[in-house]
């Protein structure tokens, strides 16, 4: 092999090798975690999933200080709290859950900077039960929504509260709100991970756990 030709194989390496996706963490990367046995969890989950690869009730925020990894996130007992990644992934009774990354495309630096500081601000409010956006407090994919919400990342859309198969209330749903003593907010608008994870602005990464 000649120089020239040398030097064009080594050209095309690099670029091939540059054009690959980092698939380690970076501030602003988002997590989604996988169902678990609660009844809420449930109900989240089957009244959400939006795709048979797609099966989240829970997602928050990463950022990466001095080669740790944090997740900002809006947790139903803690309220809004800023956690090691490790503890995102335990789950109250020592098991794992099974956790997705995703990134969004196109980010600038400085906006992904913004966002977590916009993330930051909201640490220590409550978790958010009513799922109405106007109440006091986040839940989990409205925190997310929240932060990003100036870039315009994702969207809000009706929320349904029915199971798909029977197109009634899911019971999980039922009894949540019975407790409240509130309505359920049916055809409110809202977000959730299922919908939020097939956004066209998110490039799936890797599997974490």
């Amino acid at each position: 092999m000649n120089l020239r030709n040398c030097l064009i194989y080594i050209g095309l390496a690099l670029l091939g090798s540059s054009c690959k996706t980092n698939k380690n963490i970076k501030t602003g990367d988002i997590v989604f975690r996988g169902a678990t046995t609660s009844k809420l969890s449930s109900a989240i989950n089957e009244v959400t999933q939006t795709q048979a690869k797609n099966n989240y009730t829970h997602m928050g925020i990463c950022e990466v200080a001095n080669k740790t990894t944090y997740v900002y996130h809006a947790d139903y007992n803690k309220g809004v709290v800023k956690e090691l990644l490790n503890e995102f992934i335990k789950s109250d009774n020592k098991e794992y859950y099974n956790v997705d990354l995703y990134r969004i495309k196109s980010l600038k630096k400085d906006d992904i900077n913004k966002a977590i500081k916009q993330a930051k601000t909201w640490v220590g409010n409550p978790y958010n039960t009513t799922y109405i956006l106007e109440d006091e407090g986040f839940y989990c994919s409205e925190y997310v929504y929240e932060v990003f919400k100036t870039d315009s990342i994702f969207g809000l859309e009706p929320m349904t509260f029915k199971d798909p198969k029977t197109n009634k209330f899911h019971n999980g749903w039922i009894e949540h709100y019975k407790v409240l003593g509130i309505p359920i907010p049916e055809g409110k608008l809202g977000c959730n991970p299922n919908k939020m994870a097939s956004s066209n602005n998110l490039i799936f990464i890797k599997t974490i756990n």
